[in-house]
């Protein structure tokens, strides 16, 4: 595979916006969160690497889900965890 190539985001056909804008995991257990992801797999969103908890990349590793978006007004940008590559849409 090219370098420059992520079939992962290259695959996003629509993206899924969030439904809360909370950590759906840090809300249950009392925590805080700095910004919101949403995966592109299943939909749900947590709180990125900047966060204590880092609920996002935790889901990412534990679900096999590769793609969040930003959850953040304003931000149009996908990550890729499994090939550490973004991309702006």
């Amino acid at each position: 595979m090219d370098e420059n190539l992520c079939e992962h985001l290259d695959s996003l056909s629509e993206i899924k916006r969030p439904k809360v804008l909370v950590c759906e995991e840090c809300v249950k257990t009392g925590g805080d969160w700095m910004h919101l992801r949403t995966c592109q797999t299943c939909g749900v969103t947590l709180c990125c690497d900047s966060s204590p908890a880092k609920h996002a990349s935790r889901h990412a590793a534990e679900s096999g889900h590769p793609v969040v978006i930003s959850a953040e007004r304003g931000e149009d940008w996908a990550w890729c965890y499994v090939h550490k590559m973004i991309m702006e849409f």
